[in-house]
């Protein structure tokens, strides 16, 4: 079982950044693709950003795009979301989630997933 742990959440203004963590003591990382979905109140949950087990490769979803980037640290077993020019629109909880399929989109395809962080962006 992969337990994964997210951090970084919390209040910020319209504009401002945040940087989200999900960390694992998995020994097996790096042989997951990693994704963050996001689900804010009364919708779907939808993803956000994936990235292959060797960093090389990645996707993001239309809405984050230019805002947002993902990365890892296979060495640490974390991996992290920087958010940058934060909108209102972008609350939700954030999850990270593991797959071994290759830079999977669809969320019934990921085997673990974390507790989730709160973030909400408002003045």
């Amino acid at each position: 079982q992969v337990q994964l742990v997210e951090s970084g959440g919390g209040l910020v203004q319209p504009g401002g950044s945040l940087r989200l963590s999900c960390a694992t003591s998995e020994r097996t990382f790096s042989r997951y693709a990693m994704g963050w979905f996001r689900q804010a109140p009364g919708k779907e949950r939808e993803i956000v950003a994936v990235i292959r087990w060797s960093g090389d490769s990645t996707y993001y979803g239309g809405s984050v795009k230019g805002r947002f980037t993902i990365s890892r640290d296979n060495a640490k077993n974390t991996v992290f979301l920087q958010m940058n020019s934060l909108k209102p629109e972008d609350t939700a909880i954030y999850y990270c989630a593991a797959t071994t399929r290759w830079l999977s989109r669809a969320k019934n395809e990921y085997d673990y997933w974390g507790q989730g962080t709160q973030v909400t962006v408002s003045s």
